[in-house]
């Protein structure tokens, strides 16, 4: 019962600071205006361990890579604790663990991507439709952007209706489905 509490706590506050950092990443990469309460948030909640992690981590090419590699680290850390909380025994095969820890790790951050541009293509799409001129727009449509522009060259309007949000979401689900395919094999390589 403990061990179950403490697992929820564990993946309830990591897994919600690594999605902090993912977003400030996404942000940063996708060029969000950072005027908004929500960019303010993010970089109050997450200056503490990105502005230290900057002078050891460099960008690359404009990446914030230290943002992204500690979106990772937060990730292992809630994989490794879980397992540990659940009474995984690491000190058999330890170079294999961490091996497939770090690509689970990984995996949940391309999950995760995947649901974040999910969820801002739907936000986005029902807004237009509900109130186009809230503060949330132009936010949503830097996240949304570069992948809506990807259908939206091939797929023409039908009615002055946009379908490139419908196709995207097939894609991105898609996408979740192999990444869940991947996931259920990574712990039988462990």
């Amino acid at each position: 019962m403990l061990n179950q509490i403490l697992i929820f706590l564990l993946d309830t506050l990591l897994g919600l600071f690594s999605l902090a950092l993912l977003l400030r990443f996404f942000m940063q990469l996708l060029r969000a205006p950072y005027r908004n309460p929500l960019a303010q948030f993010l970089i109050a909640l997450t200056d503490f361990i990105v502005r230290p992690s900057r002078r050891m981590i460099p960008s690359l090419q404009g990446m914030d890579l230290s943002t992204l590699i500690l979106a990772w680290l937060v990730e292992y850390s809630l994989l490794v604790g879980t397992l540990a909380l659940k009474g995984y025994d690491f000190s058999s095969v330890t170079g294999v663990a961490i091996g497939g820890m770090g690509l689970l790790a990984f995996v949940e951050i391309v999950k995760m991507t995947f649901y974040i541009i999910l969820v801002a293509v739907i936000m986005q799409s029902v807004l237009s439709w509900v109130s186009p001129h809230n503060p949330m727009a132009p936010l949503l449509d830097s996240f949304t952007r570069p992948f809506l522009g990807i259908f939206r060259r091939r797929i023409p309007t039908i009615a002055n209706v946009d379908l490139s949000p419908l196709f995207l979401l097939v894609l991105i689900q898609l996408l979740l489905m192999v990444v869940a395919g991947v996931e259920r094999e990574i712990p039988a390589l462990m």
